[in-house]
């Protein structure tokens, strides 16, 4: 490096942005993503021990990718190169390679190869890296944001481990958020500034799982804010929504709004209103509310309201969940919002639900009779001797599948918990089950 590639270095750090000013150094620096760089995980004792393997990195923006890829190139003793796949080409990695062949033939170094946006190297250039990550002449980490098992060439993925990094929780992102406003040596602490706890909380919560969107705001709130009085700049939550250019709704979610906004969303769809359901989503999904939790609050209510008076309301439920969590926001909102309408717009019935509970509490406030004789398992050692199972009536072998016959403990015979209502599809099991029990009278009185 000569005086000016020193001197052009020198000045990128510190006028680079903070979010990238605030990168990690070493692994404990990390916030977040416990799930693959927790002390007792593979890869942080990889990384601790030097041992790293070719890794692909995949997640979202602002998880963490290249932060990851910066730590372990501050922690590994093997050469670090890094290139980015919007802008390189054959001709960089053909220069990668010879110096990695050189550092290992002369020094036995090895030599990790950071390939950012790997997703955007076509075939051929990926096929071009294969023969090297192979043979040990680089160790390839690769980042993307889009699926590496659509993106990325078998071969390579084969020799690769898979590491999924998750959008970041909110007291991750507020830890940053902290750390940011009063470090003086990385972050903005040297201007005096101070935040709000509120301001804080609403950063966290509208960055989405994005740390670099949450810190690109303290940035610019400290640097265009005015010193107060007292010679501090204050963060407030104004300041810290129009930075962020997104408006402040009142949503603690931990709070009462939080429990009432809930509560008026749940309402809206067991009462089959799409569009109070909607606007209430709206606001849970503007505030920052964890989509996870409103995917269940949908999957709950597709069964506890809806029922069985369409049954695919709550496959429709479950799919939405899956989806989202595979595909994040913002294009999961209108997944949500698909899941949200049909369940609010289909027939209703909590009669399973009434169901279930009527039988709890049978359970719970009644002695427990034993298991009918002819309903117990027969196949266990010793069972058939004691009779278990004799006098079972197979429902398969009579008229349309089914018999009458007891299975309810002694005692509790013709006892109801599930009641079908007149709505929707459980109109057809109400009239299937009185057809059933009419066809078993009848088969019942021509064998007398």
């Amino acid at each position: 490096m000569d005086l000016f590639d020193y001197m052009r270095s020198n000045t990128m750090e510190k006028e680079s942005p903070l979010a990238s000013r605030m990168r990690p150094v070493t692994l404990d620096e990390v916030v977040g993503q416990k799930h693959i760089i927790g002390k007792d995980k593979l890869l942080y004792r990889a990384i601790k021990a030097d041992k790293l393997g070719s890794v692909i990195f995949y997640g979202p923006p602002g998880t963490g990718k290249t932060t990851l890829a910066k730590v372990i190139a501050n922690t590994t003793s093997a050469r670090f190169e890094q290139i980015n796949a919007t802008v390189a080409g054959k001709k960089d990695m053909e220069e990668i390679v010879k110096a990695a062949k050189d550092s290992l033939g002369m020094y036995g170094q090895k030599t990790i190869l950071f390939v950012d946006e790997i997703h955007r190297f076509n075939k051929s250039q990926q096929d071009y890296l294969l023969p090297f990550v192979e043979d040990g002449t680089v160790t390839l980490i690769g980042a993307t944001t889009e699926n590496p098992y659509f993106e990325v060439n078998n071969a390579l993925l084969s020799r690769s481990r898979i590491f999924e990094l998750k959008p970041l929780e909110k007291q991750d992102i507020k830890e940053l958020v902290l750390r940011a406003v009063y470090d003086e040596k990385k972050g903005m602490g040297v201007y005096g500034a101070d935040i709000t706890d509120d301001a804080a909380e609403f950063l966290a919560d509208v960055a989405n799982g994005d740390a670099r969107a949450a810190l690109n705001a303290v940035e610019l709130g400290i640097l265009t804010t005015e010193k107060s009085e007292d010679g501090k700049i204050h963060i407030t939550l104004p300041v810290a929504a129009e930075c962020i250019q997104k408006r402040a709704v009142r949503y603690d979610r931990d709070g009462d709004n939080h429990y009432d906004t809930i509560s008026a969303f749940i309402k809206s769809m067991r009462g089959s209103d799409p569009d109070a359901a909607l606007y209430y989503l709206a606001r849970m999904l503007y505030a920052g509310e964890d989509v996870k939790f409103i995917a269940r609050r949908i999957m709950i209510c597709a069964s506890e309201d809806v029922g069985n008076a369409d049954p695919n309301a709550l496959t429709v439920a479950v799919s939405a969940a899956q989806a989202v969590e595979r595909i994040g926001m913002p294009e999961g909102q209108i997944i949500l919002a698909q899941a949200v309408t049909y369940v609010a717009t289909a027939p209703k019935s909590n009669a399973a639900c009434n169901g279930i509970f009527s039988a709890m509490e049978a359970v719970k406030s009644r002695k427990t009779p034993p298991v009918p004789v002819h309903l117990q398992d027969k196949h266990y050692k010793g069972a058939e001797k004691l009779g278990h199972g004799l006098g079972y009536k197979y429902a398969h072998d009579y008229p349309n599948h089914y018999v009458k016959q007891q299975y309810l403990p002694d005692g509790m015979e013709g006892e109801t918990f599930y009641v079908p209502t007149e709505n929707g599809y459980e109109r057809q099991i109400k009239e299937h089950m009185e057809w059933l029990r009419r066809e078993a009278k009848k088969n019942h009185f021509s064998n007398v």
